[in-house]
């Protein structure tokens, strides 16, 4: 008798999505993943790009259960686990070498491209923007079918569809109509190559691992990366949705972008001259890195952009045939370090969801076996996910306080203290 093999298709290529593939793929179950990118090339993969640390409960686990293990500890050592605190003024207020936890930083584009290479060849679909998704039951298997539709009347229908497309997920729709918040705060991005050589006082400034600059409801907070780069992000709370268009710099490069943030004092305008050298300089070099085009007027469109957000606690009503993990499922602001880390997680658990039962003679069979077990993976991503929203949303409004700064360092002794008493900090 022929094997039941189910549809299964994975929307979106982020960590999620690619983990949960090479996870199933080593359970010997294919999968079809889509993403709407281009394949990387080595160029890309090799830039500077956003760290990643990883923690315990959740990443590194589901590294070490994608056989990943050796890779990932080689793509380590552009950035330690060391922090510094300081507030506006520049007074460092609190400092440590990592020995809180371990959490080791990665490259987001060297996690993307282990993953990537461990894949089977032809499971990610490129280029494939899912533009809606639909499921209807069939009248001939009696089956929930899933549609997923792309450009150019395209189609392509599955037993089985995990969103893992994002804060903006198509996928989503089929399960609720809830659309993330604006969270109050837009993020500027911005990074500068070479530190050690072209520019050591900021080197030295920002130290071998991440520095955290906070005061009056903004911040700088930066990290160190590939190619001796520091990676530079500007926090900035405006209740304004819109704010690029109404203050007047949408669509300007972060040369132009940096006169209007070091001009104000609402911004950084007040803020001590070492940090607004830091934050002009990496303005000035990312817009050197990535010159205009010819014949264009369009820049980076990842400088600065709002940070969105599902509600605290978001659900949905299960549904026979899909599913979400990542930032789909319970997207939040990055002010916990937790997104990356739920969504390996929600890759793991799902990948044992899926592959934790006999096989079925054929896909009506299969949903019934499977309907329960969703149900349970669903309730216990949502739980943990409720919780480190809550802190997410918690350590958004210390951080960006009046006095963030001195929040943070308190935090932070608390924690050291707790660590000295034998006790195991919890958040960091």
């Amino acid at each position: 008798m022929q094997v039941f093999r189910p549809r299964i298709a994975i929307a979106g290529g982020g960590p999620s999505g690619l983990a949960l593939g090479l996870l199933l793929s080593r359970r010997d179950i294919p999968t079809t993943i889509y993403d709407l990118r281009r394949p990387p090339t080595p160029q890309l993969l090799a830039k500077p790009s956003g760290m990643l640390d990883l923690h315990q409960e959740s990443g590194l686990k589901t590294i070490r259960e994608c056989g990943l293990w050796e890779s990932f500890q080689a793509a380590l050592g552009d950035c330690s686990e060391a922090t510094r605190v300081l507030n506006k003024d520049g007074d460092v207020l609190y400092t440590d070498e990592g020995e809180l936890a371990y959490r080791p930083e990665i490259p987001r584009n060297s996690l993307t491209n282990m993953l990537v290479q461990s894949l089977p060849q032809d499971t990610i679909k490129w280029n494939k923007k899912i533009t809606a998704a639909h499921s209807a039951r069939s009248a001939t298997t009696g089956a929930t079918e899933v549609t997923l539709h792309f450009g150019s009347n395209e189609t392509a229908t599955f037993d089985f569809v995990v969103g893992a497309d994002g804060a903006w997920s198509r996928v989503r729709k089929l399960l609720s109509e809830v659309k993330p918040l604006y969270s109050g705060v837009y993020n500027l991005t911005v990074t500068l190559r070479n530190a050690s050589t072209k520019y050591p006082h900021l080197a030295e400034l920002n130290g071998s691992g991440s520095l955290i600059a906070l005061g009056d409801r903004n911040g700088i907070m930066t990290h160190r990366g590939p190619q001796d780069s520091i990676r530079v992000y500007g926090a900035i709370t405006t209740p304004d949705e819109k704010w690029p268009i109404t203050a007047g710099l949408h669509r300007k490069s972060a040369a132009e972008l940096k006169d209007a943030l070091l001009g104000n004092n609402d911004l950084f305008g007040g803020w001590a001259p070492p940090l607004q050298h830091l934050l002009a300089t990496a303005c000035d070099e990312q817009t050197r890195d990535n010159p205009i085009p010819p014949d264009t007027d369009s820049h980076d469109p990842d400088l600065l952009q709002p940070l969105y957000m599902l509600p605290v606690g978001y659900r949905w009503q299960h549904r026979t045939g899909v599913t979400l993990v990542g930032d789909a499922a319970h997207l939040m602001t990055p002010f916990a370090g937790e997104g990356v880390n739920l969504a390996l997680w929600d890759a793991l658990d799902l990948s044992r969801v899926l592959s934790g039962f006999s096989e079925a003679k054929d896909a009506a069979e299969w949903q019934e076996m499977l309907d329960p077990r969703v149900r349970e993976f669903e309730e216990a991503m949502q739980r943990r996910a409720a919780e480190k929203a809550e802190e997410t949303a918690r350590n958004k409004d210390m951080l960006l306080s009046e006095n963030g700064a001195q929040a943070l360092a308190d935090t932070f002794n608390m924690f050291r203290d707790m660590k000295a008493a034998g006790a195991s900090p919890e958040g960091h």
